[in-house]
């Protein structure tokens, strides 16, 4: 696994023209703020953040999908136990 994203970092900074390091750190960002949002929308959705600062946090577009995608799992549980 160490070799293969070894290669595809490599292969990303030939292409682009930039240092693997610079990879290694777009990399890194990007992670970090899915992992972020991830932590954000849990607590939101688990009650522990309220809805303003779950917004303020990650944005008002995430928040609503997050919601729209929760209601759509809980109408299909909902289908499921009365069909």
């Amino acid at each position: 696994m160490a070799a293969e994203i070894s290669d595809r970092v490599r292969e990303i900074a030939e292409a682009r023209g930039l240092p693997e390091s610079e990879v290694f750190e777009q990399a890194l960002e990007r992670g970090l703020e899915d992992l972020w949002e991830d932590l954000v929308l849990a607590r939101y959705l688990d009650g522990d953040l309220d809805r303003e600062e779950a917004i303020e946090l990650v944005g008002r577009t995430k928040i609503e999908r997050a919601e729209r995608e929760r209601e759509v799992v809980e109408d299909d549980v909902d289908w499921g136990l009365n069909a």
